[in-house]
């Protein structure tokens, strides 16, 4: 925990710039016992997306019914995106995605993205159960999480003032109904009928008009 902690500050520090040797000093341990554990920065980096991931998701491996669980999942993204710490984590993935590209883009699979795999095989496995109604587990993962933090990166990135707890806690209530709503499957729409459905309606007999009496000549 030392070696992440101190990768973290540094990172958020220099980016890619920090240097094993230094990572060692800040955590208290010698630079061969870091790479006894790391063998390069790419694996401390994922090893931190990795170890928050494990905590954002760990509602979802806990009994509850579906509004309890996604509340509960909601309030933690929400106060991990608000934590004092976040700004200097978001500026070293910014930085790192500068220098080396490859490397952000581990950093994303194994954070950000395992996260949405993770609660989009939760929504799939609640459907499935027959206890909520996703039509797509993957792209409700992706809205939900979106509708949960806004802007809380940007706020984060910018280090401008996150949102209050009591405002948290009002939209981590409210953010699982938009996925556990009764109703049909999110992401159908109800079928309409279409002009060449209607085209193919049986038409309507046309009305015979009677003929009209014949009218009498003159005498």
């Amino acid at each position: 925990a030392a070696i992440l902690d101190a990768a973290t500050t540094l990172f958020a520090d220099k980016g890619l710039q920090a240097k094993m040797d230094e990572i060692a000093k800040l955590a208290g341990v010698s630079k061969q016992t870091v790479y006894n554990r790391f063998a390069s920065k790419l694996e401390i980096a994922q090893a931190l997306a990795s170890k928050r991931v494990e905590d954002i998701v760990a509602p979802l491996r806990g009994a509850g019914d579906p509004q309890t669980v996604l509340e509960t999942l909601a309030l933690t993204l929400l106060n991990r995106v608000c934590s004092a710490d976040k700004v200097g984590s978001m500026r070293g993935v910014a930085l790192v995605s500068v220098e080396a590209p490859d490397i952000a883009h581990a950093i994303y699979e194994a954070g950000p993205r395992r996260s949405l795999r993770e609660l989009g095989a939760w929504l799939a496995e609640q459907t499935r159960l027959g206890r909520m109604s996703v039509a797509d587990p993957e792209e409700a993962a992706e809205m939900f999480a979106g509708l949960v933090l806004g802007h809380g990166h940007l706020r984060a990135m910018l280090d401008v003032p996150q949102i209050p707890p009591e405002r948290r806690r009002a939209r981590a209530r409210a953010a699982p109904s938009r996925l556990t709503s009764p109703g049909r499957p999110r992401g159908r729409r109800r079928p309409t009928t279409s002009a060449a459905s209607r085209s193919r309606a049986p038409a309507r007999p046309p009305t015979r008009r009677r003929p009209a009496p014949p009218t009498r000549g003159a005498a």
